[in-house]
């Protein structure tokens, strides 16, 4: 017996992405954004993102409607956490690189991305997560803190500490003008 719907809108409904996957997904940029500030590569970055997304929709049942954007982002930084420390203790090495295959990037960033990009591979990677969560994705100090389980000091001086080095790497990589002022 029918209930007001036909087994075609039944099939429909099951299949449309529901308000919590919707919201996943306006996630996505951020996600990505951050991802690819803590593994400092775009491929690694991809896997840190779709690992936190896989993690994300399978808990989410943990999730307790409480602020999503701020579960998912602490996910991601304690999935990256652990990667971080598995391959410090199992270091691996790619099997062309090991052979002296490496590649050149065939696209080169633009001058002054890849001094900014170089000038953050140089930030710890605690102060380099507390730049990117306050400057790029907007977040409050107190929600940082809740997000990385540390003191709200820590945080304000992990950014702090991080601006002034990343204004010192980026002042220090300035090129300097060949001509002579007239």
């Amino acid at each position: 017996m029918s209930h007001g719907r036909d087994d075609s809108e039944a099939g429909a409904d099951a299949s449309a992405p529901d308000a919590f996957e919707e919201d996943v997904l306006t996630l996505m940029p951020a996600l990505r954004r951050y991802s690819r500030s803590l593994a400092r590569s775009d491929t690694d970055g991809e896997d840190l993102l779709q690992d936190c997304v896989e993690k994300v929709l399978a808990r989410r049942q943990q999730w307790r409607g409480v602020n999503l954007r701020a579960w998912a982002f602490t996910i991601m930084t304690n999935l990256y956490r652990n990667r971080h420390r598995h391959r410090a203790l199992h270091p691996e090495v790619e099997y062309e690189e090991a052979l002296g295959l490496v590649a050149e990037d065939q696209n080169a960033d633009p001058l002054q991305s890849r001094r900014l990009e170089r000038a953050l591979e140089r930030l710890s990677v605690d102060n380099r997560s507390v730049l990117m969560l306050v400057v790029i994705e907007g977040y409050r100090y107190q929600d940082v803190a809740e997000m990385m389980a540390i003191p709200i000091g820590t945080v304000m001086s992990r950014l702090s500490r991080a601006r002034r080095q990343l204004a010192e790497a980026m002042k220090d990589d300035n090129v300097i003008a060949l001509r002579r002022p007239k």
